[in-house]
C-alpha cells in the first residue's frame, strides 16, 4: 500500500509537492509537479493498488459563506496554537465549482469519503495542525513565507521541520527519510538565499508531511481526529494532546525567567539534534575503545540521539500542574544514550567500573537492584550518567562531547531481550484491561527465568575456565596463521582466571601473532615463558578483570617491546601501547 501527499497549489503557476511512502513508511518519491495533467502522471504509478492520497486542499465546500464546518471545529481546538484554518466557501472562485483537489481525486478513480473502507482513497489534510499535534508545538512553525518574515528566520524554521520528520524514525508509526531526495531537499534548504528556492523546498516537504498523515490515521486511528464530514467537507488530523498548551505570548516569570515553554525548547532541540547524533556516534567510538582496550568482552554498543518527538513528550510532561522539566534542554539528561549488551551479568557490573575509571560517572542506578529490594522480578539494567573526563576534554577527536552528557545503559543480553520485548508490549500493542493482571504476572515470571538463565550462564563459563587446558595443534586448511578457535582454547588454560575476550578479537591477535613470525601454538607458548605474569600483572594494576587476549597482548608487548609497538598492525594505538610499555618498565 501507499501513502501519498500532495501539497496543492491554488494553480499552475506554484509548484505542488508530490510524496510517496510505502507501507513501511519509508519514502520512495518526491517531486514537484504543476499541471492536473503532470499532476496525474506522476502519480499514476502508485494508485494502481491500495492507495490513500491525502491532499492539502479542501475537497468538499458546500457552504456559500464563512466557515466549513469542519474548519469552524478545528479552530475551537488548534486557532490558540496559531493552527487555524482560513474560510473555505462557494464565495471563493475557486471553490464555486468543483475544487482542484476533488477534481484530481475523481481523475485518479479515489473514493473521498473519510468513513470508507475502499482499497483506493483520498482524504483532505492540514499540515499545521498535524505538526503541532505530532511533536507537541506550543505554536506553528513560521516557515511559510509572509510580509515581515526573513529569509534567515523562513530558513531556520523550516529545517527545524526537517528535523521533525526526521525525528519520525523511531515513533510509531515510523517515517524512514533515507531516500536520497530527502537529504537533496535538505542540502537545498540549508543552502537557499533567495525565498523562492525556500518555497520550492517548503511544497515537497509539506507533502512528505500529507503523506505521513495519511500513514498515521491508517495506522494509528485511535490517535487521529476527523473534523466534519463527508457532506459539508471534513479534515484529519492527528488528535491534539489534552495536556498541550500554546506557547505565551511575550509573557515572563517571576525575576524575568521565561515561562515554561516546551515549544521553544523543542524547536531548539531540533536544530542540535543532527549533532547529538554525531556526538553519540563518537561516544560510541570512545566507549568501544576503552572496552576493547580493557579486553572486556561485549556483543555490542550501540547508540542513539533522542528523536525530537520523544524529546518534546517529554518536555511536556507536568505533575499536578508542574513541569517535570521545567528547562528541557538541561533537565533532559538522556539526549544522548548509549546502550552496552553483554553476555553475562558479572560483565554489566565489569563495565561499570571500568567506565567509573576511565570518564566521568554523575550518577549510577542499578535497577535490577532496586527492583530486587521491592520484592519483584522484572527490569534490570545498569544505567550510568557520564561525561569526559578532563584528560579527553581537551582532544580534537573529542570535541563534540565536551559538556554533553551520555546515560549509557549496560544490560546481559537476555535482560535486553526481556526490556525489548516488554517495552513492545506495553507501550507499543494494546492489552486489554481485564487481562493486565495475567501479563504481569507472566512477565514476572519471564523476569525470574530470565535472572536464573543469566546465572546459569555465568556457571557455564566459570566451568569452562577451570576445564579447558588446551587444543589440538593440527592444522585444519593452509591459513598460516593459528585459528581463532584454537587460540581461544589456549589462552583458556593459559589465562584460567581470564575472561573471555570477544570473538573477533581471536582472530584480530592471531593475525598480529602471524606478523612476528609465530604460526603455532607450541611457538607461541615458547614465547611466552620469559613473561613474569606476577611482575607483569602488579605493574599493570588492572583495576578491571581484562579479557584473555588483552593478558595476551601485554605479554607480548612485554617480550618484545617496541618491536611489538612496531608491528603494522598495531600503527592504529601506538601512544596506548607505549603507555603500557613504560608502565610495565617503571620499576626497571
Amino acid at each position: 500500500m501507499y501513502f501519498i501527499g500532495v501539497d496543492l497549489a491554488w494553480g499552475v503557476r506554484r509548484p505542488t509537492g508530490l510524496a510517496v511512502l510505502d507501507e513501511e513508511g519509508r519514502l520512495v518519491h518526491v517531486s514537484a509537479a504543476r499541471t492536473d495533467d503532470e499532476i496525474v502522471a506522476a502519480l499514476e504509478p502508485y494508485v494502481d493498488s491500495d492507495c490513500l492520497v491525502a491532499i492539502d486542499a479542501p475537497l468538499i465546500v458546500t457552504n456559500p459563506t464563512g466557515n466549513r464546518p469542519a474548519e469552524a471545529a478545528l479552530n475551537r481546538d488548534f486557532a490558540r496554537f496559531d493552527a487555524g484554518a482560513h474560510p473555505t466557501n462557494t464565495s471563493k472562485p475557486e471553490f464555486s465549482e468543483q475544487p482542484r483537489g476533488a477534481r484530481i481525486a475523481a481523475r485518479l478513480g479515489l473514493d473521498m469519503n473519510p468513513r470508507s473502507g475502499r482499497r483506493r482513497r483520498a482524504i483532505e489534510v492540514y499540515p499545521h495542525p498535524a505538526t503541532v499535534a505530532l511533536f507537541r508545538l506550543g505554536r506553528t512553525l513560521k516557515y511559510k513565507h509572509k510580509s515581515g518574515r526573513e529569509i534567515d528566520q523562513l530558513r531556520a524554521e523550516l529545517l527545524v521541520l526537517l528535523g521533525l520528520l526526521e525525528g519520525l524514525q523511531t515513533s510509531e508509526p515510523p517515517l524512514l527519510l533515507d531516500d536520497p531526495a530527502w537529504l537533496a531537499l535538505r542540502t537545498a534548504a540549508e543552502n537557499a538565499v533567495r525565498k523562492s528556492e525556500l518555497r520550492a523546498v517548503e511544497d515537497q516537504v509539506d507533502a512528505v508531511l500529507c503523506a505521513y498523515i495519511g500513514l498515521f490515521a491508517t495506522r494509528a486511528p485511535e490517535r487521529t481526529t476527523t473534523y466534519g464530514d463527508f457532506a459539508t467537507g471534513y479534515i484529519v488530523t492527528p488528535t491534539l494532546p489534552d495536556d498541550l498548551r500554546p506557547t505565551p505570548r511575550g509573557q515572563r516569570g517571576q525575576a524575568g525567567a521565561t515561562v515554561h515553554d516546551p515549544g521553544t525548547a523543542v524547536r531548539e532541540y531540533a536544530a542540535i539534534q543532527p549533532t547529538l547524533q554525531e556526538a553519540a556516534d563518537q561516544y560510541v567510538q570512545l566507549v568501544t575503545s576503552i572496552l576493547d582496550e580493557a579486553g572486556i568482552n561485549y556483543l555490542t554498543v550501540t547508540s542513539r540521539a533522542k528523536s525530537v518527538a520523544s524529546f518534546a513528550a517529554k518536555a511536556a510532561r507536568t505533575v499536578d500542574g508542574r513541569p517535570v522539566y521545567p528547562d528541557p534542554l538541561r533537565d533532559i539528561t538522556d539526549q544522548i544514550g548509549l546502550r552496552v549488551i553483554t553476555y553475562v551479568h558479572s560483565d554489566v557490573q565489569a563495565v561499570a567500573e571500568l567506565l567509573d575509571d576511565q570518564v566521568v560517572v554523575h550518577d549510577d542506578r542499578d535497577m535490577g537492584e532496586e527492583t530486587a529490594s521491592e520484592g519483584r522480578f522484572g527490569y534490570a539494567s545498569r544505567h550510568l550518567l557520564v561525561s569526559l573526563d578532563p584528560a579527553r576534554e581537551g582532544q580534537a577527536a573529542y570535541e563534540l562531547l565536551r559538556g554533553r552528557q551520555a546515560q549509557i545503559q549496560i544490560r546481559t543480553v537476555l535482560q535486553h531481550a526481556w526490556a525489548e520485548f516488554e517495552h513492545d508490549i506495553r507501550y507499543k500493542g494494546t492489552i486489554p484491561s481485564e487481562h493486565v493482571p495475567d501479563f504481569d504476572r507472566r512477565f514476572t515470571l519471564a523476569a525470574g527465568l530470565l535472572e536464573l538463565a543469566d546465572r546459569e550462564f555465568s556457571t557455564i563459563r566459570d566451568r569452562l575456565r577451570q576445564g579447558v587446558t588446551g587444543a589440538s595443534t593440527e592444522a585444519v586448511d593452509d591459513d598460516p596463521r593459528i585459528s581463532a578457535r584454537e587460540l581461544a582454547a589456549f589462552l583458556a588454560g593459559q589465562y584460567a582466571d581470564a575472561g573471555w575476550s570477544r570473538t573477533d578479537h581471536y582472530g584480530w591477535i592471531s593475525g598480529v601473532i602471524l606478523e612476528l613470525g609465530i604460526t603455532s601454538l607450541t611457538e607461541l607458548g615458547d614465547a611466552l615463558r620469559s613473561v613474569d605474569e606476577d611482575t607483569l600483572m602488579a605493574r599493570m594494576d588492572y583495576r578491571y578483570p581484562p579479557g584473555a587476549v588483552r593478558r595476551l597482548d601485554d605479554a607480548l608487548l612485554w617480550v618484545y617491546g617496541d618491536a611489538y609497538v612496531g608491528l603494522r598492525a598495531n600503527a592504529h594505538r601506538v601512544p596506548a601501547l607505549r603507555a603500557r610499555l613504560a608502565k610495565m618498565h617503571d620499576a626497571d
